[in-house]
């Protein structure tokens, strides 16, 4: 029973630890830990993302996000800036989960 109850804590710290890819929007950039840039074209990213709907869909850091509605359910606060010389990391959003992924993997500490 101890051995069961001491791995589901480990599971739980694990899986806290690892979901880094829940994120917030922010509307001021000031509130953000990180500023994302949009880009039309996948070959301009720095990060294929794949918008997930369920939070526990969002371990690793792997470009699959959730966008959480309230800034209480944690996560990565971000600001969208319309100017790509401002941004910390290029997005480009991805339809399939198979396709996120890091382009620049020097970057995926931004996510950490």
């Amino acid at each position: 029973m101890k051995k069961l109850l001491l791995f589901g804590i480990i599971l739980l710290s694990f899986n806290s630890f690892v979901s880094a890819q829940k994120v917030f929007k922010v509307k001021k950039a000031a509130d953000a830990q990180l500023k994302v840039f949009e880009v039309k074209y996948e070959s301009q990213a720095d990060l294929k993302v794949y918008k997930v709907k369920n939070a526990n869909a969002a371990i690793g850091n792997n470009g699959k996000w959730y966008f959480a509605k309230k800034e209480s359910e944690g996560g990565k606060k971000i600001y969208v800036t319309k100017k790509k010389e401002e941004a910390d990391l290029k997005i480009f959003y991805v339809k399939k989960p198979e396709m996120a992924k890091w382009v620049m993997a020097s970057k995926s500490s931004k996510m950490e």
